[in-house]
Order: structure tokens, then C-alpha cells, then sequence
């Protein structure tokens, strides 16, 4: 029973028989399709978040929402954003949840949550890969946290868009492996201009990195990108 199940979450814990929760397991693939009853579902999961229930269950509802979750879930997924030990799981049911709120929530807790817990927002953000997070993650890429300015190159990464490459490009690190992540950011989107048609734009970020300043790996990268950009094949 549904009822049932939701009652074991109040005592539940790690190492408890993790089959009186199946119940719950189930509606999640019952409900796929039917559109009331997976509302209702994800009402009392969300219910449930705020219930000042176990850790483990609140784990354990974190995972069901990432396959019910939607903007209706965001608001008691954001309340565990800044909470060290449910956050990285907040997180993973945000970042599959489609439309604005499940960002804007993320953005918003960026400010109020220590380096650390801002390194998986970033992480996240860029997952979802939103060009609006661009002028965010340029903001960042000179935070004085290596780790924080990592996270916010790589973000720029996935986004692959000109604005990326654009803001990439004006980046100066103070941490080299921050400088390093920008480069390998930087030809990310080089690719992800390639791909999309964008031949020149592509062509100019790889020429940036052929120079003999760059290391090895990194002008080889590049000439196989210019390469590829002439419609050519490296040997």
C-alpha cells in the first residue's frame, strides 16, 4: 500500500529493508503517462521532503523526483540546495527538471551556499547547459576559489555557444589548473560551434591556441580543429 509506504519514511534509515518503500517505487512507473496521478504522486513526495523525515528517505525522495520531478517539486528541492549532505541530491532531480524555475533556483542559491556546495550548482547548472547562465558563469571565472572558477569554465564548456567562447576568451584565471580548464573549455565550444555550422567563429578560437605558447597537446587540438574547419583530415 502507497499509504503504507509513505508512513515507513518517517523511521526509515540506511540499512533498513529498503522494501516496505516499494510501494512508492512502483507508482513511479505506474504513473508514467498519466498525467493526475503522477501530480498527485509528486505532491505527496514534495510533502514528504518537508516533513522533517530521515536523511535516507529524504535521499531516497530526491530519487523518485528525479524521474516525477517537475517545476512543482522545485521549491522543496531548493529548501536542501544549501544542506552539505542532501544538496549533491537536490541537485540531480533539479538538474532533470525542464523550464526556468528548476535554474533559477540553483542561481539563487549560489551566494548563500560555502565554495564547495558552489562548485555542484555550477556543476549543474552547466549540465543543463542554458545559454542565459553564460554571463553567470563568466562572473565566476575569476573567483578566487580555483575549484569555483574550474566549475564555472567547464560550465562554459557545455554550453559550446558564441557567447561562451566569447566570454572564455577575455577569462583570466589566477589558478593554473582554472587556466587549464578554460583552454579545455575553450575548445570544447570550438567544436560545438564546428558542429553547428559556424565555421569562422570555430576557426578563430582554435588559431588562438595553434601558437607555439601553448602546450603540446593543446596546439595539437587546435590544428586538428582548423584542420577539420577546411573540411581536412589530420594524418
Amino acid at each position: 500500500m502507497l499509504e503504507n509506504a509513505f508512513n515507513a519514511l518517517k523511521t526509515y534509515d540506511w540499512g533498513s529493508d529498503l522494501g516496505q518503500l516499494q510501494a512508492i517505487r512502483d507508482a513511479v512507473v505506474t504513473t508514467h503517462g498519466d498525467a493526475a496521478a503522477r501530480g498527485q504522486l509528486e505532491s505527496q513526495l514534495t510533502a514528504a521532503l518537508q516533513a522533517g523525515l530521515p536523511r535516507a528517505a529524504q535521499d531516497f525522495i530526491c530519487r523518485q523526483l528525479m524521474q516525477v520531478g517537475t517545476a512543482a517539486s522545485v521549491p522543496a528541492l531548493a529548501t536542501l540546495l544549501a544542506n552539505k549532505d542532501l544538496s549533491h541530491m537536490a541537485r540531480f532531480a533539479l538538474e532533470r527538471i525542464q523550464g526556468p524555475e528548476a535554474g533559477q533556483a540553483l542561481r539563487d542559491a549560489l551566494p548563500k551556499v560555502a565554495p564547495e556546495l558552489q562548485v555542484g550548482l555550477l556543476s549543474t547548472l552547466g549540465a543543463r547547459a542554458e545559454e542565459a547562465d553564460v554571463p553567470l558563469f563568466a562572473s565566476m571565472l575569476s573567483d578566487k576559489n580555483p575549484a569555483v572558477a574550474r566549475a564555472a569554465a567547464v560550465g562554459l564548456g557545455h554550453i559550446g555557444s558564441s557567447a561562451a567562447a566569447a566570454a572564455l576568451a577575455t577569462a583570466k584565471p589566477s589558478d593554473p589548473a582554472a587556466t587549464s580548464a578554460a583552454i579545455d573549455a575553450s575548445l570544447a565550444c570550438a567544436e560545438g560551434l564546428l558542429a553547428a555550422g559556424k565555421k569562422a567563429e570555430a576557426l578563430a578560437v582554435y588559431k588562438r591556441f595553434a601558437g607555439s605558447d601553448q602546450p603540446k597537446h593543446v596546439r595539437l587540438a587546435a590544428t586538428r580543429g582548423m584542420l577539420a574547419c577546411a573540411g581536412k583530415k589530420d594524418a
